[in-house]
């Protein structure tokens, strides 16, 4: 029997090891966001365990950022970081155990499908190739990577203006997961839905709002251990810069649709969260959220309505918020998006249950209720 190792040296990689003697008996902590005190994301490498029985246990689970985020969860896992599987998992309250018999000698275990620097760069370059893009600098995050935005079509009189950002939380990778497969079948000469986009609007999307957290294996924060969807009313650039550019950018150009994309860790349903606690809500605004709703549920049957956030009064943290800020400031419909971490209960998948091409497809399905939002601003 070889001996085992266990390590997270790598892009997002996110974990603590208190004992990894025995393969029956890994105990871990997972790891707070580099820079504030928030626990939920790991991601890990095991080697050296092929065909042993493995139970690995994250001891502080119920310390985590959101501990009902681990009932009826189940972690991924997979051997060659492309193919990924859920493995059974269990939660106590207390202690988050994985159970799992590798088939090789090495093999990935992750919150979630893992969504990494590289293929954000490839994302970005293989945009660019068509003609329809172009990229654009925003500026830099604290730890030196660049903000990259794509502007998709050619900006013109009438044409709407739709935003698109993801991952202000970067360890919700399910969220740049949909972004790409927004923009494959935006850019699919052969998608009507993409083709009418093009000739009608034009698309600022942001893949990564967060690039330091997302490499750093944060869940939450960046660089500076700010939660960048709390940052919207008065972000600076010393510690909120990716928020501070893009939404200077946003004023410079204007925005008539904005979705904003995240992953919710608890309730296993893709939902929208609206602009309903602004006091200066109007029922026109909350016809055009019921109303883009209604056409995602057609577009995509993993799209509900039924679960989602209850409603909240106003507080001055609503501003702070992206979504709400954004109604705010250009009164137009502007959504955060939540896929979840676990599975469409609606829908479950026991293999994979929601993975990355779930969130992609999804992504794709978006074109047509963001087409029938434009037509009627």
């Amino acid at each position: 029997m070889s001996s085992i190792k266990i390590s997270s040296q790598f892009d997002a990689g996110a974990i603590e090891i208190v004992n990894a003697t025995s393969a029956s008996a890994i105990d871990l902590n997972i790891r707070k966001d580099s820079a504030a005190d928030i626990i939920q994301w790991f991601y890990f490498r095991l080697q050296g365990a092929q065909g042993e029985p493995c139970t690995m246990r994250l001891l502080n689970a119920g310390q985590s950022a959101y501990p009902k985020g681990w009932e009826d969860y189940n972690a991924m896992a997979s051997y060659d970081r492309i193919n990924w599987f859920r493995v059974p998992t269990s939660f106590d309250g207390a202690v988050l155990t994985i159970e799992h018999t590798p088939a090789m000698d090495s093999v990935y275990y992750a919150y979630f499908e893992p969504y990494s620097w590289e293929r954000h760069l490839e994302l970005l370059d293989r945009a660019q190739l068509s003609e329809h893009v172009r990229m654009v600098d925003l500026g830099s995050t604290l730890d030196g990577r660049d903000l990259n935005m794509l502007v998709v079509g050619e900006p013109a009189e009438g044409k709407k203006k739709v935003w698109v950002i993801a991952r202000q939380h970067p360890g919700e990778t399910m969220a740049e997961w949909f972004v790409e497969g927004m923009l494959d079948a935006l850019l699919d000469p052969a998608h009507p839905f993409g083709r009418q986009l093009l000739k009608e609007s034009v698309l600022y999307v942001v893949p990564n709002m967060n690039p330091d957290g997302s490499v750093r294996g944060n869940l939450r924060t960046n660089a500076a251990g700010a939660n960048l969807n709390r940052e919207w009313f008065n972000p600076t650039m010393e510690r909120s810069p990716e928020v501070f550019l893009v939404r200077q950018k946003m004023h410079e150009i204007g925005v008539d649709m904005c979705l904003d994309v995240h992953g919710d860790e608890g309730l296993p349903y893709v939902f929208v969260a609206g602009s309903g606690a602004l006091p200066a809500f109007t029922p026109e605004q909350a016809a055009a959220e019921k109303t883009f709703a209604e056409n995602f549920m057609i577009a995509s049957p993993d799209f509900q309505t039924e679960y989602g956030y209850p409603d909240a009064p106003f507080t001055d943290e609503v501003l702070s918020m992206g979504s709400p800020y954004i109604t705010h400031a250009f009164g137009c419909l502007s959504l955060t998006l939540e896929l979840p971490f676990k599975d469409n209960a609606n829908d479950p998948d026991p293999v994979v249950g929601w993975d990355g091409a779930r969130s992609a497809r999804l992504g794709a399905a978006v074109l047509q209720p963001m087409l029938q939002a434009i037509r009627k601003i």
